[in-house]
């Protein structure tokens, strides 16, 4: 790192350094905000839970390995594991959960500056005596005060803290009684033993709409989900810790039952549409059992058994057939029935009725799960849902398919049973000794035989309905129960502590750096070097306005600052032909501290028993024997010498009577016309008498940005002394005036001082520390320079 970096890092660490006080007053202010903010904060916690989505038609097959390629054993279920996600925090459930929990309604006990809700065992409980359809869309706010075991008084909703309010407002109600209100009649509840309310204690009861309770939830509950997993991981943040545990529970509980719910609905249609068929059945059997009653009765027909065994051995074989075909028959036209009837309920079809088809089979299963799919999505969605849509194109697709084989397969069993009828008349044709009246007889009895069977096998559905109803699993695995740590999520102590700190640095460090970038004013050396290529020959530390001028004993920075100037002096003008050093001070404008520099310099030289003129030049704005509280020996001064031809230069010649080695010539009269007394031969004239009588001629000039005095006399100068003062001039103005006066040589030997330096102002530059005590007012942080 070379030097110029190293100087710019030093410059810019003391900068910060000499405003340790701010920054540190800074930081110390944002943590006092920052324990404020946590004292009176509302802490957030989070609690967790996690489930296990079952697939059943998953768990039913092997994946194979072009499924394990694509993304794993679920790769297939990850879609339908995102759906249930969606039917677990749909408004429907959270909304039940809503109302089994009595979120809408929250109670809280205020206190001065921050109220607390309390969720389990409130102080009191408030009782409606309205319809939940009214309960559910309140909006207000109860505040009450507790003021004896039994009474307390009630305000109005009109936005104000009950802190705030005069008990006169309040209307005196005791515990238990029927209070009506706007949304119907009410009543509060005082809870009992270590739970009951504290009298002078402040209540406040929100109800709120159960929508806005939904909508908040239903955004906070938050799911994840890996890649390939079935595994489904919710969180959920609120004030308090205990009812997000129960909302995640809940949630698990409620999703379990709409799950189970909807399962049951297909077994309920199926034991519905069976038992719509016993009791036909049972009708038809009736007629056909006394059917055959009458005929045995009419014909006195009592052993028709043994004979029916000797001639129908060899049809009984054929009968089975033409049950088992009747009854296809018969159950093919229930379900068309079913399929066709547009005053039911609910779109879904009886399933496993018996028919052998599997084909049928596979697509009732297939249609009733897809109108499940349908009827969950339109829980939380509209008929013109895109997915409802294309549900609704394959279940009507899959019930025309279903209609087809239905179809198909009933004039297939038609034939069937018509050949297996007319086998039957061929073999009933060979009894040709039967008497007629058996044969009939007969006939009744095949057809109680089949109704019979029918009903068996209506019944032996119905009980397999009615078990299944029953042994249906949740769809959701519980892996972990709702939890919390019960440790603050937000706002976290650590991390608000960290930040306040951060920003009250950042605040007061930014602030200095945006001050520093848009300063444009000179304050050190560097300052100067980098502005301006002009040599510089030393800077005056800023002192007390009590302590103006520099003493013969002194070791004072500001004396010692003087002496440095006085040596450097001595060297620029080592090559001096002339024994009279005529040194001219100088500045950009007024009050930059250039008279100042010339009476401080001028005894500082004098100190070292060097004969010393200091002349008044500034003819205009003089200064120097106000500097020394001085008053001149003559009634003349400068311009009184160059207006007065009569006047010699010692007639303007003030001694003082401390200082033997230091003369002063005043500025006298202030003249109309400085500029053309300047330019007045005599000023030449002042130089020689002078020259050989002082070691030094010490010029307090004009400030050459504000007039052109000075440049009419600096042909008499050895060398200049450009005073720019610290915390005061302009960089641009500086700039300005200065470089072309440089460049162009007008101001002979052009040296730039610095006065008024303040280490504490920027934190740049540096100190004195000789004398008798060197160390003497340093601040504790000047031993940390590097």
């Amino acid at each position: 790192m070379d030097t110029t970096s190293t100087n710019e890092i030093r410059k810019i660490f003391d900068l910060y350094l000499s405003k340790w006080k701010l920054i540190v007053l800074s930081a110390i202010v944002a943590l006092i905000i920052a324990y404020g903010y946590l004292r009176y904060s509302t802490y957030q916690y989070e609690a967790f839970a996690t489930i296990k989505i079952k697939d059943e038609k998953q768990s039913q097959k092997l994946p194979t390995i072009a499924d394990m390629g694509k993304g794993g054993l679920f790769s297939d279920g990850g879609n339908k594991i995102k759906d249930e996600i969606a039917v677990m925090t749909s408004r429907t459930i959270i909304s039940n959960i809503v109302k089994n929990l009595k979120l809408n309604v929250s109670y809280f006990e205020q206190g001065k500056i921050k109220e607390q809700e309390i969720y389990e065992n409130p102080p009191i409980r408030i009782n409606f005596f309205t319809r939940d359809s009214i309960i559910y869309n309140i909006d207000t706010t109860l505040y009450i005060k507790v003021t004896s075991p039994s009474k307390f008084l009630m305000f109005k909703d009109d936005g104000k803290s009950i802190i705030n309010r005069d008990e006169n407002e309040g209307k005196l109600l005791s515990f238990g009684d029927r209070i009506k209100t706007s949304f119907g009649d009410i009543m509060i509840v005082p809870n009992v033993g270590e739970y009951a309310p504290i009298v002078g204690s402040n209540l406040k009861a929100k109800i709120s709409p159960v929508t806005s309770v939904v909508n908040k939830y239903q955004s906070s509950i938050q799911t994840y989900l890996d890649e390939g997993s079935s595994v489904v991981k919710m969180s959920l943040r609120d004030n308090i810790p205990h009812k997000a545990i129960d909302i995640l529970n809940q949630v698990i509980r409620e999703y379990n039952n709409d799950v189970i719910k909807d399962k049951e609905e297909v077994v309920r249609v199926t034991s519905d549409f069976i038992n719509n068929r016993l009791e036909l059945v049972f009708k038809e059997l009736e007629e056909v059992d006394f059917s055959a009653e009458q005929i045995q009765k009419k014909n006195n027909l009592t052993a028709l058994g043994s004979q029916a065994n000797i001639y129908l051995e060899s049809e009984k074989q054929n009968e089975i057939q033409i049950n088992n075909t009747a009854n296809t028959i018969q159950l093919i036209d229930y379900l068309q029935q079913e399929i066709k009837d547009e005053s039911k309920s609910s779109d879904y079809l009886p399933s496993n009725l018996g028919i052998a088809d599997p084909n049928v089979n596979q697509v009732t299963k297939n249609y009733n799960e897809l109108v499940a799919q349908r009827d969950r999505i339109l829980k939380n969605s509209t008929e013109i849902n895109p997915v409802v849509i294309s549900l609704n194109n394959e279940i009507n697709s899959l019930k025309a398919n279903l209609e087809n084989s239905l179809e198909n397969m009933k004039k297939t069993s038609q034939i069937t049973l018509n050949n297996l009828t007319r086998e039957d008349a061929r073999i009933r044709g060979q009894l040709y000794s039967a008497p007629t009246k058996q044969r009939q007889l007969r006939d009744i009895e095949r057809q109680q035989s089949i109704k019979e069977s029918l009903y068996l096998y209506l019944l032996e559905k119905r009980e397999e309905s009615a078990i299944s109803l029953g042994m249906f699993s949740p769809n959701a695995k519980i892996i972990d129960t709702a939890y919390s740590n019960y440790s603050p999520v937000a706002p976290k102590k650590s991390i608000t502590y960290l930040a306040a700190l951060i920003l009250g640095l950042m605040l007061p460090i930014g602030l200095i750096y945006v001050t520093d970038l848009l300063d444009t004013k000179v304050y050190d050396k560097n300052d100067l070097i980098n502005l301006l290529e002009i040599p510089y020959i030393g800077d005056i530390p800023l002192t007390s306005k009590k302590t103006k001028l520099i003493n013969r004993v002194d070791y004072s920075p500001k004396a010692e600052a003087f002496r440095i100037i006085r040596s450097n002096i001595d060297f620029i003008l080592k090559d001096q032909r002339s024994t009279t050093k005529k040194i001219f001070i100088t500045s950009t404008r007024a009050q930059e501290g250039k008279s100042h520099t010339s009476t401080n310099l001028a005894s500082s030289i004098s100190f070292s028993e060097k004969k010393v003129l200091l002349i008044e030049m500034d003819i205009r704005v003089p200064t120097v024997l106000k500097s020394l509280n001085e008053q001149p020996s003559t009634n003349a001064g400068l311009s009184d010498y160059l207006a007065d031809k009569e006047l010699k230069p010692d007639d303007i010649l003030t001694k003082l009577p401390y200082n033997k080695f230091l003369d002063i010539i005043p500025s006298g009269t202030i003249p109309p016309n400085p500029s053309e007394l300047l330019m007045s031969p005599k000023v030449e004239e002042l130089f020689k008498y002078f020259e050989d009588k002082y070691d030094y001629i010490i010029v307090d000039a004009s400030a050459v940005g504000l007039v052109s005095d000075t440049l009419l006399v600096s042909k008499y100068a050895d060398m200049f002394i450009y005073v720019v003062s610290a915390n005061n001039i302009d960089k641009r103005h500086l700039v300005a005036i200065a470089k072309p006066l440089f460049e162009d040589g007008r101001l002979p030997k052009l040296n730039l001082l610095l006065n008024g330096t303040n280490f504490d102002k920027k934190g740049y530059g540096y100190g004195y520390g000789y004398g008798k005590e060197p160390l003497k007012n340093k601040k504790w942080y000047s031993f940390l320079k590097i």
